[in-house]
C-alpha cells in the first residue's frame, strides 16, 4: 500500500480504506498483511487481495475535442464519412459506449450507435449547404448513464463543391434611361448568382451581340452597365444586348441573357412642318367654316413631348381664319371677298409640342382667294358720246370705250358688242372697246346716231354684263352744192318798172350748216342795171329800163360760206312785156375748167 490507502486494526485484523478508491487506477490492491504474537520475534505474513468493483463516474472522452473532415458531394448515400471515437475509464456496463447524433440541422447523416460511423443518408450539395457541424453524442451504458459532448465547432463536415452549376441571371431583363444622360452613366446593373463554391461560382460579365456600335460599355466584374456615348432615342429608341454571365471553373458554365435598354424621351426635338410653306386656294363668298387647307406638323420625340398643338399667331389678316389646334385644319371664320383682299399671307402657323418646356416652330400659309363671278362689268363713264365728221373714212376709230371687272381671269376678261341697230354704220372692237366707222357717213342722211354697248365678262358658268349708252354726232363738212329752186328764172318786168323794185328773187338751198349751209348771192353778169341782194336773192333794179323792148340775161351764183366755199349758177331771164319771145341756150350744158389759181371776176 505504497499510497497509504488502507489502514488495519492492529488487535483484530479489520482492514479500513484512508482514501477514495479509483477502480479506474487500480481495480485490484494485493495486500501483504504481517502478524506478530506477542513480544514473540516470529512473524507470519498472508496476501489479502482486494477487488475495487467499478461504479460508473467518468463519462465517456472523445479522443479529440475539434474535428475536420472534407467530402465531395458526389459521395452516393451510405458512404462512411466520419468515425467517432470515446473512450469511458468505467468498465463493464459502465464503459460502454453508445453514439447518436443529439442535435440534427439536416438529415443528411446517420451514425453507428455502436461503432460511432458517420454514414450519407442522402447525396449532399455544396451549392445548398457547404458545410454541416453535427452535435454527436458519447453516452456509457451505466446506472445512470454517462454522456459526453462533442461540439458545433469540434466535428465539421465541409461539402467539396465541383462546377456543375450554371450562372443563373437574377437582375432584370429590362432597364430605362434617359436620353439626355451623359457619358458613363450607369444604365443598369446585371447580376448572375452561381451556387457553387470558390472560382466554380465567381462570375464575369460579358456583352456578345447588341452593342455594335458601342453605345454601352460593361464592367465585366461588377456588372455596371454604362453609357459609352451619348444616346438619342430618335435615332434609337430600344437596345437589345445579348448578355453572358460566365463562371471561372473548369471547364466554365455560362448563361445567356438578353437585356433590353429602353431610351426615355427628353423633349429635345422640335416639330418640323412637312412644308415651310404651305399654298393653297380658296373660292370667295363661301359661307363661314369653309375647310381652307390642313397643315401637319411631326416631332421625334414620344408621349407628351410629341404630341402637338397648333395655333394661328396674330397677324395681318389672322382673324378671318381659325386653326383646330389638334388636326391643324384651318377654316375661314368669315365670307372671303377676293376683290377687298386677294392674297393671305399668314406668317405666323405656330406648332408647339406638349413638353415642359415646349418647344415650338412655325410656318407660312399662302392663301389665293379665287375668284367668283360677282361683279358686273364697270363701264367708264355713265355714257359716251362725240362728234365726227361727216367725211370720216370708213374704218375710222371714233371712240374708246373702257368697262372693267373687279373680278379675275375669264370672270373679269371684257368683251364689247353692240346691241342696237347703227344702220350699219359703226362696229366696236370685241376686246379693245373701239369704236369704227364701217361705212361712209353722211350728215344730211343721219346727223346722230344714238345706241347702246354691252360689256360682258367672259365666266364659263353665268356671265355678266352692263350696257352704256353712246351717241355720236355727225359733223357737217361742205361736201354739198347750193342748189336752186328754180331754173332758169324767167322774170316780166314791165317797162316802167321803178328803180329799187324787185324785179326777180332766186332761191337756192345747201343741205350742210352754218356757214357751210348759209346761201349769199352774186351776180357774174357785168355791166348790169340790176343788183342782188346777196342774202335774200332779190334782184333789183338799179336804173330805169331803157326801152319797151328790154330784155337781159343774168348769171346769178349762189355760194356757201364754207372752207372752200362750194357754188351754184342760175340764169334769171328778164324781159319786158313787148318782148316774150322764146329765148333758148345755144347749147344744153356748158362745162368749163378753171385754173385753181384764176382771179376773182375773171371770164
Amino acid at each position: 500500500d505504497p499510497h497509504g490507502r488502507f489502514s488495519i486494526d492492529p488487535q483484530f485484523g479489520i482492514i479500513h480504506t484512508k482514501k477514495q478508491l479509483d477502480h479506474e487506477t487500480q481495480s485490484v490492491v494485493v495486500l501483504t498483511i504481517q502478524s506478530q504474537l506477542g513480544n514473540s520475534p516470529v512473524y507470519s505474513s498472508t496476501q489479502v487481495n482486494i477487488s475495487v468493483t467499478d461504479v460508473n463516474d467518468n463519462p465517456p472522452l472523445f479522443l479529440t475535442k475539434s474535428d475536420k473532415v472534407t467530402i465531395s458531394h458526389t459521395q452516393p448515400p451510405g458512404t462512411a464519412v466520419y468515425i467517432a471515437h470515446a473512450e469511458d475509464k468505467d468498465s463493464g456496463l459502465n464503459g460502454a459506449i453508445k453514439y447518436s447524433i443529439a442535435s440534427k440541422q439536416s438529415n443528411a447523416f446517420s451514425i453507428d450507435p455502436s461503432l460511432g460511423v458517420v454514414n450519407l443518408t442522402r447525396t449532399v450539395f455544396a451549392d445548398k449547404q457547404q458545410e454541416y457541424t453535427l452535435h454527436i453524442a458519447a453516452e456509457d451504458c451505466g446506472s445512470p448513464p454517462l454522456t459526453s459532448w462533442l461540439m458545433l465547432t469540434a466535428v465539421k463536415i465541409v461539402i467539396l463543391d465541383i462546377n456543375d452549376n450554371s450562372p443563373s441571371f437574377t437582375s432584370l431583363p429590362v432597364s430605362y434611361v434617359m436620353e439626355d444622360v451623359e457619358v458613363g452613366f450607369p444604365v443598369h446593373r446585371i447580376i448572375a448568382e452561381d451556387p457553387d463554391e470558390g472560382r466554380n461560382g465567381q462570375v464575369t460579365y460579358h456583352i456578345l451581340s447588341g452593342n455594335e456600335n458601342k453605345a454601352f460599355a460593361l464592367d465585366k466584374i461588377t456588372g455596371i452597365l454604362t453609357t459609352a456615348q451619348l444616346l438619342d432615342r430618335e435615332i434609337q429608341e430600344c437596345y437589345s444586348l445579348t448578355m453572358m454571365a460566365l463562371d471561372d471553373g473548369n471547364p466554365a458554365l455560362s448563361a445567356m441573357q438578353v437585356l433590353t435598354i429602353i431610351v426615355l424621351d427628353v423633349n429635345d426635338e422640335r416639330p418640323i412642318f412637312l412644308r415651310q410653306l404651305y399654298e393653297t386656294a380658296v373660292h370667295e363668298n363661301q359661307d363661314p367654316g369653309e375647310f381652307v387647307i390642313k397643315v401637319e406638323a411631326v416631332d421625334r420625340d414620344a408621349g407628351l413631348n410629341s404630341l402637338l398643338q397648333y395655333e394661328i399667331l396674330p397677324g395681318t389678316g389672322y382673324e378671318k381664319f381659325r386653326m383646330n389646334s389638334d388636326s391643324g385644319e384651318v377654316r375661314t371664320t368669315a365670307s372671303l371677298d377676293r376683290e377687298t383682299q386677294e392674297v393671305y399671307s399668314i406668317k405666323g402657323n405656330s406648332c408647339h409640342d406638349l413638353g415642359s418646356p415646349a418647344r415650338s416652330s412655325t410656318a407660312q400659309l399662302y392663301l389665293t382667294v379665287l375668284d367668283e363671278n360677282d361683279h358686273n362689268p364697270l363701264f367708264a363713264k355713265t355714257q359716251y358720246q362725240t362728234s365726227v365728221r361727216e367725211d370720216l373714212e370708213e374704218g375710222s376709230a371714233i371712240l374708246d370705250i373702257f368697262a372693267s371687272d373687279e373680278d379675275d381671269g375669264l370672270n373679269g376678261e371684257v368683251t364689247y358688242s353692240l346691241i342696237d341697230d347703227t344702220f350699219g354704220a359703226f362696229a366696236i372692237d370685241s376686246v379693245t372697246g373701239s369704236l369704227v366707222t364701217t361705212k361712209a357717213l353722211d350728215r344730211e342722211t343721219k346727223s346722230q346716231y344714238t345706241f347702246r354697248v354691252v360689256a360682258s365678262d367672259c365666266s364659263t358658268r353665268l356671265p355678266r354684263s352692263t350696257t352704256v349708252r353712246v351717241a355720236v354726232h355727225i359733223d357737217d363738212v361742205n361736201d354739198n352744192d347750193p342748189i336752186f329752186l328754180q331754173n332758169p328764172v324767167r322774170a316780166f318786168v314791165p317797162a316802167e318798172t321803178a328803180v329799187n323794185e324787185t324785179v326777180a328773187t332766186v332761191r337756192a338751198e345747201d343741205m350742210d350748216l352754218g356757214p357751210n349751209g348759209a346761201v349769199v348771192y352774186s351776180l357774174m353778169t357785168a355791166k348790169t342795171v340790176f343788183q342782188i341782194n346777196t342774202k335774200t336773192g332779190d334782184i333789183i333794179l338799179q336804173e330805169p329800163l331803157s326801152s319797151k323792148d328790154f330784155s337781159t340775161q343774168l348769171l346769178v351764183m349762189a355760194s356757201d360760206q364754207g372752207i372752200p366755199p362750194r357754188t351754184a349758177t342760175a340764169m334769171v331771164i328778164i324781159f319786158t312785156e313787148e318782148c316774150e319771145e322764146e329765148i333758148s341756150f345755144s347749147h344744153s350744158l356748158y362745162e368749163a375748167r378753171v385754173p385753181e389759181n384764176s382771179a376773182a371776176g375773171g371770164h
